[in-house]
Formats: C-alpha cells, structure tokens, sequence
C-alpha cells in the first residue's frame, strides 16, 4: 500500500480527524482568506453588484493546482453571498439522474460547488449546460416510444467548477461560466501567516521564526503548509514541550526528510531516476511514469507544478528534461552527455 506524502496536495486518503481539522483550519470569509488578493479584489466586485442587484453571482471556475484553496474559496464566495453550498464532485455524479436530483434540490440562490468538474461524463455536461445557462432541465419520462421530454423550472443557482486541469474541461461547458480565475502559488510571506493563524486556531505556540522555517518547505500551498505544521506539532508535543521552536522545527522536518526547499524523497526520486537513466536529455511523461512508478496524470498534477515553478524541470517539445539547477540542489555533476540504458 503507498504511503501517503507529505507533500501531497491531492487531498485523498486522509483520516476524519485529519479532515475535520482540515475544515476548521480554513477561512469563511475574504477578510480571513490570506492570499490571492487580485483574485479576492475581482469576486467581491461580482459579490456586490449580484448582491445590488438581489441575483446570485454568475458561474464561477476556479483552477489551478491542488492545495491553493479552491474548494475553501468556492465556501467563502457562498457565505459573502449570504446562501448555502452544496458540494459534490465530478466523478460522483455518474448519471444525467444524479445531477437532476442534486439540481432539483436546489434553493434560490444556492451555490453547487463541483470538484474535479472536468471528469463530468458527457451526458451529465450536456444535462449540466442548459440547466447552467436557462436554469431549465430537461428529463425523458417513460422508455421507447412512450417516452415524453420535460423541461422543469430549476431555481438560480450559481455552480462553482474547481479544476487542476483546464484543458481537459470541454469547451461549450466552459462558455458557461462568466468567470473564469486562476489560482496562483502564495508566497513564502503569505505561507507564514497561514501558518501563524493556523497554529493559533490548534492552539499551539509557535516562535516567528518556526513559521518563517515552514514556509520556506512548504512548496508555497497552504494545504501542505498546514500538514506540515501538524506534523511538527505532533513531533514538539512528543519530544519537547508543545512549543514550536526552530530546533523542533528542524529536527520534525529532518524526520520528514523535507529538504529546504520542499521537496520530499519521492520528488528527489523523480528528479534522480531521469538523470541517471537520461541525463539532460528531454525524456517523455511515459517514460517518466515507467522510471518512477506513478501514473501520468500524478506525475503532471502533483510533482510537476512545483518542480516547474522551483525551474528544475522544463518542458520542451521532445519532452521534459531536468535543469542544471535541479542538479546543483541534488549536489549532481551537469556531464553534458546523455547516459544511455543497456
């Protein structure tokens, strides 16, 4: 069985305790929301003007990579606006019946938050589409050549799509949504009182220079930021005093073998594995998912986001290939020749 990163943004296979302390760590309005302020700017102005005008805000899609806060903000856009929020994800709703059922239960002005909504199977997209755009939703009564259409008054609705991947969202359901925003890697400033606040509200004391420390691992995510945190609560509770200082800081992060810039044994993996194998020769995601034993699609939602940000890996039309930088931080020779497999 795998064991879980600490580093992974994917946010699956946690425990219910982690879970729950995950949802009380994460902030209701935009006044708590750390971060992203071009992005707050442009939503409270849409927040206003539908609030003005008594509509619910036009549909919003929000991407980016996993762990920056899509599903927090989708709950904070809903509680400025004042209504309740009903989540699901793309991969639940398996049949065109399961969306009427969640529609159909809608109230005025409710926000249906839809994770991972480019794994909407496409009879669910075309359901979704004229129930997005009419608020109507068209339901077949009956079999063969008894079956009637028809079309019910659905209430306005607001849905929120979170994606890590844009491209894969079909096209005429992404005409749907009035704004569209990308969420943006925070900075090591703005980790740190994420950090700072999270430890308040677990009630732990951390020195500013702790927090410092762990912002500068934490991969600029707040979700990997506030694992980390929990983490080196538990090691400071274990082995000291409760207190986070920056000795028990070091010695947690030590044990976690999270290096200074964030990266895990398994992304350091990633980065030797195609060095030996290839050198600094561009080497296709197949190949890379065959050296390192994870899927593509992990490969390209959760190591490779921060590694292209950190500028170890670049993508080029052959393939990706591993920067000198990457080998300067693994303390790796550039040789300049391309080792080949026997």
């Amino acid at each position: 069985m795998a064991v879980q990163r600490i580093v992974d943004t994917s946010g699956h296979d946690e425990d219910p305790e982690e879970t729950q302390i995950e949802v009380t760590l994460r902030p209701q309005r935009f006044s708590e929301y750390i971060g992203q302020a071009r992005l707050k700017k442009n939503l409270q102005l849409a927040i206003d003007a539908a609030k003005k005008r008594d509509e619910p805000i036009d549909h919003v899609l929000l991407y980016g990579p996993p762990g920056l806060g899509k599903t927090t903000m989708a709950t904070v856009i809903a509680n400025e606006m004042g209504t309740s929020i009903r989540v699901t994800a793309g991969p639940a709703i398996e049949r065109a019946g399961d969306l009427a059922s969640i529609l159909t239960n809608l109230a005025d002005g409710d926000v249906l938050f839809i994770d991972e909504i480019h794994r909407l199977n496409r009879a669910v997209e075309e359901v979704l589409y004229s129930a997005m755009e009419d608020f109507k939703l068209d339901i077949v009564i009956g079999k063969g050549p008894a079956a009637r259409s028809v079309r019910l008054d659905l209430p306005k609705f607001t849905v929120i799509g979170a994606t890590t991947r844009t491209g894969s969202l079909a096209a005429p359901l992404r005409d749907r949504f009035g704004h569209i925003h990308r969420l943006e890697f925070y900075t090591p400033e703005e980790i740190g009182q994420i950090i700072t606040r999270a430890a308040a509200i677990l009630e732990s004391s951390i020195h500013p220079e702790s927090a410092r420390l762990l912002s500068t691992r934490a991969r600029l995510t707040p979700r990997i930021a506030n694992r980390l945190l929990k983490r080196v609560r538990d090691y400071a509770d274990v082995n000291g005093d409760g207190i986070i200082d920056a000795i028990t800081t070091t010695k947690a992060l030590e044990l976690l073998e999270v290096d200074e810039l964030g990266l895990d044994p398994a992304d350091r993996h990633l980065l030797n594995s195609i060095i030996d194998a290839y050198g600094d020769a561009p080497v296709g995601l197949n190949t890379i998912a065959a050296l390192t034993g994870d899927e593509m699609t992990t490969i390209e939602d959760f190591y490779e986001p921060y590694l292209l940000q950190l500028g170890f890996i670049e993508r080029t039309p052959r393939g990706r290939r591993v920067t000198p930088k990457a080998y300067s931080h693994l303390g790796r020779k550039l040789s300049g020749k391309t080792p080949k497999l026997v």
